[in-house]
């Protein structure tokens, strides 16, 4: 019974030829599948099928299950149709990418292991950094996606920085109301709930205000506390907003801050010149993080963190135990186990390395100019229908309400995102701001194109 585990050439292609040609019919039907789906079943619908058990069962009879009960309700993300939350998409290069690393089930978490893996991913990093504007001696890891990257982010903040528990009552964390919640948890999770947070006020485009936060911090000083660290977004997840980071970056510099910048949705747009422009100063960031299954159009799971110093990492994240005493016999390179919490890790570096090399770096920058391009789009055409609008999209998200003359405003917003859902083409998400609910599109998805944009246009009249 035990060698049943390993599957002969005739049962691999078997399985194979059955598995891609549901991805096929899958990736094919695309254009008729619907963003968002309602779960028309109920809990008791053929839910036993979801559990495991002593039987064993025919492919044949998994993947209908999987296209009923999985892959329909609910948001579809691989589709063009969603503009809701922040979008990817899933490049297919990249699950063919998973399928290598996971056939050959490398190690990379240490060089020894896996010197070949470990290389691809520093280069990964290297690269990344580059983009950012770091030159040398900078580090990172690549990791499940940008709550852990911002976990790591702050864990070496808190390393760098010497805080100790005693001090936490009187030292300071600097952020605005646009900070990402994961944050919020890594501050939580690293042991800096005890820390003063102060949230800064924002400028009517959401953005941090310079003169706010150095006033902030002037006045914590004089009161005998201990300014820490301060968060800037280069794109915020409500409106895409992005912060003046230069400004910020000589704040943080001249008060000893450590200065952290969430780019997870923003970061991959300094590929395009607009984006570097709007990003300038994102390189004087102790840190930073980006979200390549964002911006770079990767499936779920992909994340990245930047350090500027990669001594501050490996400090943050050193370790001993005496069954790895092996790894420091061959050390040619910094290994991932080295500079992040994990130590099994899957071989993440494939699904983003292969998309990479098979198409280069023009089609991304070209996707992300377009999605840019699209979001001026929408902004202007739903301002022309008479929608209020938040501010000009910088990036790639626009926020947007109807004011009705005779009606709760909240309330008839609220079932516009409604009628849209249950007409289920396009996928949006909504938000609430100063108490008041909008609407948000973010285009993101590499398949999404104009008439995903047109179409959305002409649901979103037929409500009015």
């Amino acid at each position: 019974m035990s060698t049943a585990l390993e599957t002969n050439a005739d049962q691999r292609l078997s399985l194979q030829k059955s598995v891609i040609e549901y991805a096929e019919d899958f990736l094919n039907s695309l254009e008729n599948r619907k963003a968002y789906e309602f779960d028309s079943y109920g809990k008791e619908d053929g839910d036993s099928f979801f559990d495991i058990d002593e039987q064993n069962h025919l492919i044949e009879d998994i993947l209908p299950f999987i296209g009923e009960r999985v892959d329909k309700p609910g948001l579809n993300p691989a589709s063009g149709g969603h503009l809701g939350y922040i979008p990817g998409g899933g490049i297919y290069e990249s699950a063919l990418g998973d399928y290598l690393a996971a056939v050959s089930n490398r190690y990379a978490g240490v060089f020894y292991a896996s010197p070949g893996a470990v290389r691809m991913e520093n280069a990964l990093i290297d690269w990344a950094g580059k983009l950012i504007g770091y030159t040398s001696h900078f580090g990172g890891n690549l990791t499940s996606g940008g709550s852990i990257a911002n976990l790591i982010a702050i864990s070496t903040a808190r390393e760098a920085k010497k805080l100790k528990g005693k001090d936490l009552e009187s030292t300071v964390i600097y952020t605005s109301q646009q900070t990402h919640h994961s944050l919020q948890k890594a501050i939580k999770l690293c042991g800096l709930g005890e820390c003063i947070l102060r949230i800064i006020d924002l400028d009517e485009d959401y953005r941090i205000i310079p003169e706010k936060l150095n006033a902030q911090v002037l006045e914590d000083k004089e009161q005998g506390l201990q300014p820490f660290l301060v968060i800037a977004n280069a794109g915020s997840t409500d409106v895409g907003a992005v912060d003046p980071l230069n400004a910020i970056a000589s704040i943080a510099e001249e008060h000893d801050l450590w200065f952290h910048v969430d780019a997870a949705y923003g970061g991959f747009f300094q590929l395009t010149k607009q984006g570097k422009e709007i990003m300038s100063g994102i390189e004087k960031a102790d840190s930073v993080i980006l979200d390549p299954h964002k911006g770079l159009f990767l499936p779920y799971g992909s994340g990245i963190v930047l350090i500027k110093n990669i001594e501050h990492l490996a400090a943050a994240n050193s370790y001993e135990a005496n069954y790895m005493q092996d790894t420091k016999m061959h050390r040619d390179e910094m290994s991932p186990a080295e500079l992040s919490p994990e130590l099994s890790k899957h071989f993440r570096g494939m699904r983003m390395w292969l998309p990479l090399k098979l198409h280069g770096i023009a089609p991304f920058k070209a996707c992300l100019e377009e999605k840019m391009e699209l979001a001026q789009y929408f902004y202007t055409q739903i301002k022309a229908m008479g929608f209020e609008v938040g501010p000009a999209p910088v990036l790639s998200t626009v926020i947007f309400r109807y004011l009705p003359k005779d009606k709760d405003a909240n309330e008839f917003n609220a079932a516009i995102v409604k009628a849209i859902h249950q007409d289920g083409r396009i996928f949006i998400s909504s938000t609430t701001l100063n108490g008041q609910f909008y609407m948000r599109v973010a285009v993101l998805s590499f398949r999404t194109h104009k008439k995903d944009i047109d179409l959305l246009l002409e649901i979103i009249e037929k409500q009015l």
